[in-house]
């Protein structure tokens, strides 16, 4: 193992959002040990094509491992102690997938809950500068009231997905309180772009739209979401985990403020700032791909809002976070990269949006 003193561990390195963060610790000169258990909830390779583009530079040291082996994360740990400690934990690793969890729950509180636990025991016994970890927009559930605040509360989730990511927005303050451990929850809304997720909705949309085939349009076209793309994230994860949270001096246990605490621990959006309707971004990927869409619209599925819209000015205050890029152009940035990857005979022309290259798929 290579010296990690201050060196970053990133959990779920082969996964979307890790495998982004990765990239851009490497490039600002840190290093990084990264860890995946590389499972099949989607296609493997999909991870271990994106492992292959960080494996072998410099800084960057991988171990295949589940969070869910107590013994082996004491040892991953331990190994590290002996030359200088985790610096800053970055905690991205969690079975994600709001409607597989309607079918396959037990995964969820093992991956999620079990497994934040493992990780949580290292760093209180390994005297961690830092724990950053992914929450969702998810927890915030059955409120209504858009933009989602860290100061409203969110006692009502919907799925056991966000459950278990509340859960460990709980669990990371009681270690903060007891331990002095400083952690910072960070949720994300509706990640997307280059080397996302195949189970995500404009991943599937993409491959479907392609193929001719129709794409489920739920909630009829209704639902907004806060399309955030991967490098306004990965821009919030890297702002926010340099700074550790301190205790707040103000917080009021008579008026609570549920992002922050008397501990040092919050909670911060990561978000785009702006909702986008699904149909405007069904159009966006029409337009990127210069093809139309085949649509079977549905009612909505058990679990899902209808929209969410994040305020990130908590954020913005703390490290000047301003998300950059419009879904417009995220959208082109993510056909670009699906072509080159799965059709590249595809990807010089098809795409480009121009009119003379539209083809409106026959019913």
């Amino acid at each position: 193992m290579p010296n990690v003193k201050r060196t970053y561990l990133v959990t779920g390195a082969a996964g979307f959002i890790g495998f982004h963060t990765v990239r851009r610790l490497l490039a600002g000169g840190h290093r990084v040990v990264g860890i995946d258990n590389l499972n099949d909830y989607y296609d493997p390779k999909l991870k271990t094509d994106r492992l292959a583009l960080l494996e072998g530079r410099e800084g960057f040291h991988f171990h295949r491992l589940d969070l869910c082996d107590r013994a082996g994360m004491e040892a991953l740990f331990a190994d590290a102690a002996s030359e200088g400690g985790f610096g800053t934990v970055v905690h991205l690793a969690a079975q994600a997938g709001v409607r597989h969890s309607l079918t396959n729950p037990h995964s969820y509180v093992e991956s999620n809950v079990t497994g934040f636990m493992h990780l949580l025991e290292g760093c209180r016994h390994h005297e961690v500068g830092h724990l950053l970890y992914a929450s969702t927009s998810s927890v915030y559930g059955l409120n209504r009231s858009t933009p989602f605040s860290e100061a409203q509360t969110t006692d009502h989730p919907l799925t056991i997905y966000s459950a278990t990511k509340k859960a460990c927005e709980a669990m990371a303050h009681a270690y903060a309180h007891l331990f002095q451990l400083p952690c910072t929850g960070v949720r994300f809304f509706t990640v997307y772009g280059p080397w996302g997720r195949p189970d995500m909705a404009y991943y599937m949309f993409a491959r479907r739209i392609l193929a001719g085939e129709p794409i489920p349009v739920y909630g009829e076209g209704a639902p907004s979401r806060d399309f955030t793309y991967i490098d306004d994230i990965v821009d919030g994860i890297m702002e926010a985990a340099r700074l550790p949270p301190p205790a707040n001096p103000s917080w009021d246990a008579r008026n609570p403020d549920p992002g922050t605490s008397a501990a040092p621990w919050r909670i911060l959006n990561i978000g785009a700032t702006r909702k986008v309707n699904l149909m405007a971004f069904i159009r966006a990927l029409e337009e990127a791909l210069g093809v139309d869409a085949r649509m079977e619209m549905l009612p909505m599925q058990p679990g899902d809002v209808l929209e969410t819209h994040a305020d990130t000015g908590r954020l913005a205050e703390l490290t000047g976070y301003a998300p950059k890029v419009p879904v417009e152009e995220g959208v082109k940035r993510f056909v670009d990269w699906y072509l080159s990857y799965h059709q590249p005979a595809q990807a010089g022309g098809l795409h480009r949006g121009a009119p003379s290259a539209r083809a409106p798929v026959q019913p």
